[in-house]
């Protein structure tokens, strides 16, 4: 079991190949069958990591042990456990793929770390890298900052419900889903659903006032929850449906609007 609310994950691009990550333990952790794929270009990046580690399993390797289940978005959109391992893990994994590629990709994935330990002793240098991609992309100024101020609400709110005894990934879903249907009158999932949208973020394709009626949405619920002090699932969940400026919300109507798309 691990506390976090929806696994911190992202996407790195190595040569064009996707590679997903997830954070655990404080290091991030990099999908296997992507690197697999990204190093030997195979149509079934899958079937090639089943049948390595199958033979590095039956060698007696122990570089399968350097290997976590862990949650990633998959292509349908739904958070699916795959192989993961963190920056140690796959470089001796990479050592049992014959590939041009992998030393660039060595010193690719050096680097990318090296960037992750940047981020854990000055907290500020990930902010601002995040800032710079939303304007890399064409988002507007006024728009990072909701977006960024919406980031901090979630994770003071992720942590109060940590504070007070909600433990599971699918517990945190939950209650992110009540609060979504007090704000629009509709889940998260059914949220993407409108705006025609897969495994991208949901937030990164809101408009600026559907960033504000979440933020006020989270942030409501965050203060209710430091007052009234509920306890476990159950309590935090009944708290989540409140919210009462939400039951007749103006923010009902826009989610119904066509679907936005950045």
């Amino acid at each position: 079991m691990n506390n976090e609310f929806v696994p911190v994950t992202k996407i790195d691009v190595f040569r064009g190949r996707k590679i997903r990550k997830t954070m655990h333990k404080n290091e991030w952790c990099f999908s296997v069958v992507d690197v697999c794929e990204a190093l030997t270009d195979s149509l079934d990046a899958g079937a090639y990591w089943r049948k390595l580690k199958q033979r590095l399993q039956e060698e007696g390797s122990e570089v399968v042990t350097f290997c976590h289940g862990l949650k990633l978005p998959a292509p349908d959109g739904k958070m699916r456990e795959t192989d993961c391992a963190d920056t140690e893990g796959m470089f001796r994994i990479i050592q049992s793929i014959p590939s041009p590629k992998a030393e660039p990709f060595k010193r690719w994935l050096a680097r990318v770390g090296y960037e992750r330990v940047q981020e854990i002793e000055d907290p500020e240098i990930a902010t601002k890298r995040t800032r710079a991609l939303y304007k890399a992309k064409g988002y507007s100024d006024d728009w990072i900052e909701k977006r960024m101020r919406g980031i901090a609400i979630r994770e003071e709110l992720t942590d109060e419900w940590k504070k007070h005894g909600v433990e599971k990934d699918r517990e945190y879903e939950i209650l992110a889903a009540e609060i979504s249907k007090a704000a629009f009158g509709i889940t998260p999932s059914q949220y993407k659903k409108l705006k025609g949208l897969k495994h991208q973020n949901l937030r990164d394709h809101m408009t600026d006032l559907e960033l504000i009626f979440s933020m006020l949405g989270e942030a409501s619920t965050t203060q209710i929850t430091k007052v009234e002090h509920p306890s476990g699932f159950g309590e935090n969940k009944a708290v989540s449906r409140r919210a009462e400026m939400w039951q007749e919300s103006p923010a009902r109507n826009w989610s119904r609007k066509p679907a936005v798309k950045w």
